[in-house]
């Protein structure tokens, strides 16, 4: 099954974005998430991002998309609880309704994924998703079957969050970093380009940040290849504050416009 890429977009854009945060690994290896120490994210922490569209020079606001982190019971073991959420606007559900949520379980220790929930509606497609992770057998079981997984698999809310605390600071520009995640019942190799450091300013402010380009898969929404920008925090959070992206029609870009309980001072931003 193809990768749905219809405006699952206004989650998968911020999903792309936090996936292409930083990485660091030889471009011959795939990424190890599960080595990776939590210092960038607390239980409690919130971000929330508005997404805008435009098919000329004016972006117009199309939704918002929010990411959670918790620490919480599951399966009477404490796991965090990550949750991205992704809303069209009402004034906007004429075009394209979208109401999206992911969820994931994961081990605090390992930092894999335990289970993996997924509930969309973007415009009359409907899709839920049950993913079950056996880290120590290499499977998943999902709703439509039981699949071999290479060790350290990861969803996508898992990477979402696992990949900000990797380390950047050894990065050449123009480095590329490959790693994998489960989704739609495929292992979808994935790779970022590191792309420097740049000064951005939004509404929220200006930031130092480090700049990244994800590798995209062709799909309905998106051209495929290298066409979208991220920006995040050049700090100990590691912060997703802005991406753009060329899409089928036009361009999209995702800004943030809140942020709670984050665990480290916020140093990047000047203003």
């Amino acid at each position: 099954m193809k990768l749905n890429l219809k405006f699952q977009t206004l989650l998968a854009i911020l999903i792309c974005l936090f996936l292409s945060i930083n990485a660091k690994a030889d471009s011959k290896d795939t990424l190890n998430l599960s080595s990776l120490v939590n210092r960038a994210f607390k239980s409690g922490e919130a971000l929330k991002y508005k997404v805008y569209y435009t098919a000329s020079i004016v972006y117009i606001p199309a939704g918002e998309v929010g990411f959670n982190a918790e620490l919480e019971k599951y399966n009477e073991k404490t796991c965090w609880h990550f949750k991205g959420t992704g809303s069209s606007y009402h004034s906007y559900d004429w075009f394209f309704k979208v109401r999206d949520l992911y969820e994931s379980y994961v081990d605090t220790l390992l930092m894999l994924p335990i289970k993996f929930l997924r509930n969309v509606q973007e415009g009359s497609y409907r899709l839920y998703h049950n993913v079950t992770f056996k880290q120590d057998k290499h499977i998943a079981i999902s709703t439509k079957g039981v699949y071999k997984v290479p060790p350290g698999i990861q969803d996508i809310m898992s990477a979402v969050f696992s990949i900000r605390n990797v380390d950047y600071s050894k990065f050449k520009i123009g480095q590329k970093v490959p790693f994998n995640i489960f989704i739609d019942d495929e292992i979808w190799p994935i790779y970022i380009r590191y792309l420097g450091k740049e000064k951005i300013t939004l509404k929220y402010g200006t930031f130092n940040c480090i700049k990244f380009s994800p590798y995209l898969i062709k799909g309905s929404l998106f051209k495929g290849g290298e066409g979208m920008t991220i920006w995040v925090t050049d700090d100990a959070n590691r912060i997703p504050i802005r991406i753009e992206s060329e899409v089928s029609v036009g361009k999209v870009r995702a800004d943030i416009i809140q942020m709670q309980n984050l665990r480290n001072p916020l140093t990047s931003k000047l203003n």
